[in-house]
């Protein structure tokens, strides 16, 4: 349909104007503001179902109350429910029903209430109410006053019940006439206070159904004040309901440019500098979200307050749109992104190319110099996988670089049986090769004759009752094993020259991507009709070329997970593939079980225990005279005894 960008109210449609029901009409749409200059004339813009949302002439509600035997759904019950539906401002019907709680009602609540425990003894109990009250709000939004009191009780009936409670959307009118109502007009923002100043037609009683009709009453009066705000929708409905930093409210202008579709966005602060790359499959809804108050994060609030612009790049699909958000952050490194920020901070495990080889921890890839393990997100990861490493294999520690033909002394490691001693002449070349070569067959294809003798002492362990340390050598085993996984799953793709895939766009077409040597080289779409094999030829045309370094990664490592997990989707087509693809065997498949079963461990971790580790202090602070030395952080003096 076609809005008029400038005029009054009047110049709408006459089937777009919102129909008065009775003395409280329900709010119209916003007109757009006046033009300035009379002799332009009026343009007329398409409006889109995102800018629409759900009106609420259209939407239905059911305005519910309750009577209960306490205040609390965890020691109290339901005695009575009243609800009201309405469309439109006009009444379509209604729901009341005495309820038993199982138990006999308080003398304090029949005097508020009026309800006792015979009025409520041969009621039906709450698990025959439930259904029906919830196939009389079905498909509505529920109102309540004070609403977490009243859904809260309907939730907590649904699970002692086993009944599915319905993924609903609910307006509290106490929450919304506290941002709609100031205090000189009304003291508090109870119903006993709101029914008489929006002269309801039914006073509330603290009975359920008196009280669910002076809530509609309250509700169709706080509607008239929604229109002088724009308010039309119920998505607007419920960021009202919220509150919203002004300087972000006042920033909205900025989303006004911003197209649908896949792609990326980008928020430049005063020197242009860009604040925060994010990514959405529909760039209007993700970028307005930020101006409104489903947006929490302090950091958010505060990175909108500095943006000035909003740049937006449109995308093919979202994988371009994914790895165009990865390239960004990692070039400019905004401040107010935390994630991908430093990719050349990930940690790699090499296996050093020498005559006696040790581990070594590096942040660069280089073809040639070694077997590489990882990478690893932290030096802490990357830690426990050298550890487990070490407990299955007696590799040598020692950072100096070993002759064969020029012996040194042994260190302790030795005498502890956990080192050959190539140092010293005890183990030759061709032995230590031996011991190396189980770890590049672990990295390279299979991990079992790595892997296996830690698993059998994770069971001794267990038999002897050593939990901790089992947990320990458990930890770092899983560790490694992803490690290797990972691994393995980034060769297999940094093996092939070119790819080129292809998903459903969900409207008949295919959404295609190009990849050589992991790295997004070209992203387009095909729609219904069109030839993809021709498309495909546009885009290889057109493509980015990748250095000639085969048989390794041409991009980081994020962005080639990113590939792997789209070509992982259900439905996605192989289309053309240049090389081998193909997994390493027997490869970790054997032990996913293992990996299972630590994950469901930390499932089932008490999840408010501390995980923290100690720390210690490397110079602890000098105590003297009972008090600690200036500038240390040490224990304060006892008080002394008065």
């Amino acid at each position: 349909m076609l809005f008029p960008a400038s005029g009054t109210g009047s110049s709408l449609p006459r089937h777009e104007q919102a129909p008065a029901h009775g003395d409280r009409p329900i709010p119209r749409s916003r007109p757009a503001p006046p033009v300035r200059e009379p002799a332009v004339p009026a343009r007329y813009v398409q409006a889109s179902i995102d800018d629409l949302g759900t009106p609420l002439a259209g939407t239905t509600f059911v305005v519910v109350d309750l009577e209960t035997t306490g205040g609390s759904p965890k020691d109290s019950a339901i005695t009575e429910i009243g609800a009201v539906k309405v469309r439109g401002g006009e009444v379509l019907g209604e729901f009341q029903t005495l309820v038993d709680p199982g138990c006999e009602v308080p003398p304090y609540i029949s005097v508020l209430t009026g309800i006792t425990t015979a009025m409520v003894a041969t009621a039906p109990r709450i698990g025959a109410v439930l259904p029906a009250f919830l196939e009389f709000a079905r498909g509505a939004v529920l109102v309540a006053h004070n609403a977490p009191f009243d859904l809260g009780f309907l939730r907590a009936a649904c699970e002692q019940t086993g009944t599915a409670w319905p993924a609903a959307a609910s307006v509290d009118t106490a929450v919304l006439a506290r941002r709609l109502l100031s205090r000189d007009e009304v003291p508090n923002c109870k119903l006993a206070t709101l029914a008489p100043y929006f002269s309801a037609t039914t006073s509330p009683c603290h009975r359920a159904l008196d009280d669910a009709r002076a809530t509609v009453d309250v509700l169709h009066g706080l509607f008239e004040r929604l229109g002088p705000l724009g308010v039309t929708s119920l998505e607007e409905l419920h960021g009202l309901t919220r509150q919203v930093d002004p300087v972000r409210r006042t920033k909205r202008h900025l989303a006004d440019g911003v197209p649908s579709g896949p792609g990326v966005y980008v928020f430049r602060g005063p020197r242009d500098e860009p604040l925060y790359v994010g990514t959405s499959n529909d760039l209007r809804t993700r970028v307005r979200s930020y101006f409104s108050s489903g947006e929490q994060r302090s950091r958010m609030t505060e990175m909108v307050a500095l943006a000035q612009r909003i740049e937006a790049v449109s995308c093919a699909h979202d994988l371009e749109a994914a790895v165009r958000e990865l390239r960004l952050i990692a070039e400019h490194k905004p401040r107010y992104n935390r994630r991908s920020r430093f990719p050349e901070r990930a940690l790699w495990l090499r296996l050093t190319d020498e005559h006696f080889p040790r581990l070594s921890t590096v942040r660069r890839v280089r073809p040639g110099a070694g077997v590489f393990l990882g990478p690893f997100a932290d030096r802490r990861a990357a830690d426990m996988a050298t550890a487990a490493i070490h407990e299955a294999l007696p590799l040598r520690q020692c950072t100096t670089r070993l002759s064969p033909r020029v012996p040194t002394s042994t260190c302790a490691l030795f005498g502890m049986g956990r080192c050959g001693a190539p140092c010293a002449g005890h183990q030759s070349v061709e032995e230590y090769a031996r011991i190396a070569a189980v770890l590049r067959a672990a990295v390279d294809g299979d991990p079992t004759a790595l892997v296996q003798p830690l698993l059998g002492r994770v069971d001794r362990l267990s038999a002897e009752h050593r939990f901790e340390d089992a947990g320990v050598l458990r930890d770092r085993v899983a560790v490694l094993v992803r490690a290797v996984r990972r691994r393995q799953r980034l060769q297999s793709l940094a093996a092939v020259p070119e790819l080129a895939i292809a998903r459903p766009d969900g409207e008949g077409g295919w959404a295609l991507s190009i990849v050589r040597r992991g790295r997004l080289v070209a992203a387009g779409c095909a729609p219904r009709g069109t030839s993809v094999r021709d498309t495909l030829a546009g885009l290889r045309a057109t493509a980015e070329t990748t250095p000639d370094d085969d048989g390794e990664l041409a991009a980081t490592v994020d962005e080639t997970e990113l590939v792997m997990r789209w070509m992982e989707k259900p439905g996605t087509r192989l289309v053309e593939v240049t090389g081998t693809l193909a997994c390493v065997a027997p490869g970790t498949g054997g032990l996913s079980g293992f990996l299972a079963r630590v994950e469901a461990g930390r499932a089932l971790r008490d999840p408010f225990a501390d995980g923290r580790q100690l720390g210690t202090r490397s110079r602890p602070e000098r105590v003297t005279g009972g008090s600690p030395a200036v500038g240390g952080g040490g224990v304060p003096p006892l008080a002394s005894p008065t």
